[in-house]
């Protein structure tokens, strides 16, 4: 499996993108731990940047049970995804759970994981084109 994901391509423009996937993440159960506008801190030491969001989320259920067993996949747990526009094109991406756990050698929690990366793939069918 990559461990690079793939962006897709948006739909909508990007401040509807980045609302449509809080509001899913939301609807879902989800909790939306942080959204941080990437250019809008660029911006406050001078600096330029596309416009761009992390969006950090993720649901305890899910996700304590993989800290509890692997405590270094606390690194990257919540999840993030990031929304950002070029050239009047909007893309989204996501870390999958499955590179995730690849990377910290998580075993015993393929179902979990799998439903995971269902879920986060089912989120971004939601803006994607």
């Amino acid at each position: 499996m990559a461990d690079t994901p793939t962006p897709r391509r948006s739909k909508y423009g990007y401040a509807e993108t980045v609302e449509r996937l809080s509001t899913t993440l939301r609807n879902a159960g989800n909790s939306v731990f942080a959204t941080i506008d990437q250019a809008a801190a660029a911006q406050t030491v001078g600096l330029t940047l596309r416009p761009t969001t992390v969006i950090i989320f993720g649901n305890p259920k899910a996700g304590t049970p993989l800290m509890a067993a692997f405590p270094q996949v606390a690194l990257e747990l919540p999840l993030r995804l990031v929304v950002w526009e070029q050239d009047g094109d909007v893309q989204v991406v996501a870390t999958q759970m499955s590179a995730i756990a690849q990377r910290y050698g998580v075993t015993g929690f393929d179902a979990q994981i799998a439903a995971i990366d269902h879920a986060v793939a089912t989120l971004l069918d939601t803006v994607a084109s």
